[in-house]
């Protein structure tokens, strides 16, 4: 059957198990979609919300990564895994004794802008191979530490040496570093036993569906869940260009107009649809960043 194109945002509830390539996968064959990708990657042990993108959506698949991000989390104190989190050896066990007093002592100093060293479990590449598979080979580098920024931290319910975290974060944050530097912080050792997005973004868990429930239904039913492209831009300012302009934008030009606020911002046609991502200068010079086929 030949693939359709498609454009738009589909907000998908991942389960436990799959890795996220093979769920875009699955729903790629299930839209029969003939270009898609996703914003930001869950690891097999996560579920939640995973923004899937289609056609000329995956074009601002940076915006999507690029943005804040929540979870929930549950960190075992205690124990410590080569991995850092369940799907791991255990290689460490060390007695537990936190006061609440001391946690909120602890949790505090996590918020804001912190210093967190990438895990050997990540995807991050050292000449040209990735950590992963260094740390399944038994080998581990030297990783330079790295700003992120814990926004919220919350402390939802302490269930013996089980914390269950709210987290709102930074891109390139490491919930599972973060798990284990908590632990290491209360004088233990912690590892990440679950871990569930709920939002990226503006986009929420409740407004996903399950991969198991899009299955279940038919071709046009499935399409239905789609969002258009531009819902990934709803947190950068909007343009409206004159026709004029716009055909020249559209064309890969920059275009004059009065100065503004620098930075990027969802440019459309007046009366009309989202043209592309553009940035402007301070000059009042607006270039094009991201275009899309057919504005």
């Amino acid at each position: 059957m030949r693939r359709q194109k498609l454009d738009g945002v589909l907000l998908l509830d991942k389960p436990v198990g799959p890795s996220s390539s093979a769920v875009l996968q699955a729903v790629k064959r299930l839209l029969n979609a003939d270009k898609a990708g996703h914003a930001g990657t869950l690891d097999p042990l996560a579920s939640g919300l995973l923004p899937l993108l289609f056609g000329e959506a995956t074009k601002f698949a940076q915006f999507g990564l690029d943005s804040i991000k929540e979870y929930r989390a549950q960190v075992l104190l205690g124990v410590a895994t080569d991995s850092g989190d369940a799907e791991g050896k255990v290689i460490d066990r060390q007695a537990v004794r936190v006061e609440d007093a001391g946690l909120a002592q602890v949790l505090a100093r996590f918020r804001g802008a912190i210093e967190q060293i990438p895990p050997m479990y990540s995807a991050l590449k050292h000449e040209g191979r990735p950590l992963y598979a260094l740390a399944r080979a038994g080998q581990t580098v030297e990783r330079a530490a790295r700003q992120v920024t814990v926004h919220e931290l919350e402390l939802l319910e302490r269930a013996g040496d089980v914390l269950h975290l709210r987290i709102r974060c930074s891109k390139g944050t490491y919930v599972r570093q973060l798990a284990i530097d908590i632990g290491l912080a209360l004088d233990t050792v912690a590892h990440l036993v679950a871990l569930r997005r709920t939002a990226v973004a503006g986009f929420r868990l409740v407004r996903s569906v399950a991969l198991e429930d899009l299955q279940a239904l038919g071709g046009e039913a499935r399409r239905a869940w789609l969002l258009p492209p531009d819902s990934l831009l709803e947190d950068l300012p909007r343009l409206d260009l004159p026709v004029a302009l716009a055909a020249r934008f559209l064309n890969g030009q920059a275009v004059a107009l009065q100065p503004g606020s620098p930075g990027p911002c969802r440019v459309y046609r007046e009366a009309g649809g989202l043209l592309g991502v553009g940035e402007s200068g301070p000059g009042g010079e607006l270039h094009p960043v991201r275009l899309l086929a057919s504005g």
